[in-house]
């Protein structure tokens, strides 16, 4: 589809690949960032996403569904350029904003390409993986769940 916005063409096609298959919530609830991700400021999103959650002030390994550590500091984010104004914490931040209904297509469109690359590491895990076996790559498991995949695949 293509709006007109601020006198700007946006393409907004990028919006129908957008098809995470957890939502904030259960990502939550299966332990995400060591539980530390929002560092206990949680007022803009729904309370029902934190029932049965543990979140902690300061990263916990013991919180993540895989018990491992997955991706890089907040400095390497802001190193590569993956934190962006509208969004000071990253992408999980921004994933919960839209799941809440705000849209900024041009940020929109960056973070779903950044969603859409990471399904690499899926397809890395189907390949090397048997079906079932949990255990196997749980770095990267730990890391798709992050980005909203399903790491039980």
């Amino acid at each position: 589809m293509i709006k007109i916005v601020n006198k700007k063409i946006l393409n907004t096609d990028f919006y129908k690949i957008f098809k995470p298959e957890l939502s904030p919530k259960k990502m939550l609830k299966l332990g995400v960032f060591g539980g530390s991700y929002f560092a206990s400021k949680i007022k803009e999103y729904p309370k029902s996403w934190f029932k049965n959650v543990k979140i902690s002030k300061n990263f916990d390994v013991n919180l993540n569904r895989f018990k491992v550590k997955s991706g890089l500091s907040r400095e390497e984010w802001l190193k590569k350029g993956w934190i962006f104004k509208e969004d000071p914490l990253g992408w999980f931040q921004w994933y919960c904003r839209f799941s809440n209904g705000r849209r900024i297509p041009h940020i929109d469109e960056i973070q779903i390409k950044r969603w859409k690359n990471f399904r690499r590491h899926v397809m890395a895990i189907k390949k090397n993986c048997e079906n079932g076996d949990f255990s196997c790559r749980r770095r990267q498991r730990q890391a798709i769940l992050q980005w909203a995949y399903n790491p039980f695949i």
